[in-house]
């Protein structure tokens, strides 16, 4: 499942989810352009990466700022020459029940979460357009598929990023380019190190396979997705929820 010769930015990079993906990345053989607004934690990992003996290159980046979005994948195609792989990654939360629910904290989601994958997509297409080949992976949720209550943003964001990905997939697949979501579930990262252990044991009893998942899980699946392996999935959500959503 090589990608030598590859180059993936991926947004959100600085921790969780995000950070697996790059590493993840990297082991197969991509050079990574890792993107987020911690630049401090991007540097560790750039090197880490290049300790390895990866290629990598920090941007920071808010993903809420169209502009900077611009000048950041703008930077990355003149250090690397293009970009193969796109990861739509960079999310937060902001919960509240929708009665209650703030308009800032609204549009706060929707734009980091869902907008700016859109925002991203229109910056590398020309560059994968012009190759005829890329890979889109946009990081959803199993709450986008089912709902949460107190996360009528999240959700709102996370099913509008599934049909961005389909219709995305159905503009670009003639040019060899595919655009596919990964809905993590349960996931341990720093997003859901606050809810408590006890909420952890009862979502755990809520999974088929009795555990949560790591972000390795999730980066495994996004580096198929990034393979040539991979070539004939297109507008497909891969769920990776241990069973937590079926059907």
């Amino acid at each position: 499942m090589s990608l030598s010769g590859r180059v993936a930015f991926v947004t959100g990079a600085s921790q969780g989810i995000g950070r697996a993906c790059a590493l993840k990345l990297a082991t197969e053989g991509a050079a990574v352009a890792v993107a987020a607004r911690n630049q401090e934690k991007l540097n560790e990992l750039v090197n880490e990466l290049t300790a390895a003996g990866g290629k990598a290159a920090a941007f920071a980046l808010d993903v809420t700022d169209e502009e900077q979005i611009k000048s950041a994948i703008k930077a990355a195609i003149a250090q690397f020459g293009k970009v193969d792989i796109l990861v739509n990654n960079a999310g937060i939360t902001r919960d509240q029940l929708v009665m209650r629910m703030k308009r800032a904290d609204w549009d706060a989601v929707l734009q980091t979460n869902l907008t700016s994958a859109y925002l991203c997509i229109q910056q590398v297409s020309s560059s994968m357009l012009k190759q005829r080949w890329g890979r889109i992976i946009n990081i959803a949720s199993v709450f986008g598929q089912m709902g949460q209550a107190g996360q009528a943003n999240y959700s709102a964001s996370k099913a509008g990023l599934i049909g961005l990905t389909m219709a995305i997939a159905r503009e670009l697949g003639s040019r060899n380019i595919t655009c596919n979501a990964v809905a993590p579930g349960f996931i341990e990262t720093a997003m859901t190190e606050v809810l408590g252990d006890e909420f952890k044991q009862t979502a755990a009893k809520q999974i088929p396979l009795g555990r949560v998942g790591s972000p390795d899980d999730v980066a495994s699946a996004v580096a198929f997705l990034a393979s040539d392996e991979a070539s004939y999935i297109t507008g497909h959500v891969l769920n990776v929820n241990g069973g937590m959503l079926m059907g």
